[in-house]
């Protein structure tokens, strides 16, 4: 098995989504600043609860905390939006809503890895990266 992905987002969420549908708690995943950045927004809007960096010799792997155990994963559905084939930018007043505002949407700015709220309140556009409820 390969350690390269066509697409490492989307090998974040779905690994993410995988684990949370088998009710595993923790999930480990190569380290990238992407990775990192994307898994601590999910974790500040409390959709994960930790994200750790464990040092490896080949690459660094992020320890992401699903949910305490025990407990259920509070992700129901999250996808990637914007894929290597088919990139999607947003202005910001085309930001999406989703679930009528229970979820969230991450977006790729000038200013960094933002959610959707915080991109619309600061007038910025970007690529959507994802979408979790």
């Amino acid at each position: 098995m390969s350690l390269q992905s066509t697409d490492p987002v989307a090998d974040l969420l779905t690994r993410i989504r995988n684990a949370a549908m088998v009710g595993k708690t923790e999930v480990r995943v190569p380290a990238s600043k992407l990775k990192k950045t994307i898994a601590e927004q999910l974790v500040k809007n409390n959709y994960l609860t930790d994200v750790k960096v464990e040092a490896g010799k080949p690459r660094d792997t992020l320890v992401i905390t699903i949910n305490k155990p025990g407990e259920n994963s509070t992700i129901n559905e999250i996808t990637r939006m914007s894929t290597p084939g088919r990139r999607l930018y947003v202005g910001a007043s085309d930001i999406p809503r989703v679930k009528s505002g229970r979820g969230m949407v991450l977006v790729s700015t000038s200013k960094g890895v933002i959610t959707g709220q915080e991109a619309v309140k600061a007038r910025l556009g970007g690529e959507l990266l994802l979408k979790v409820y």
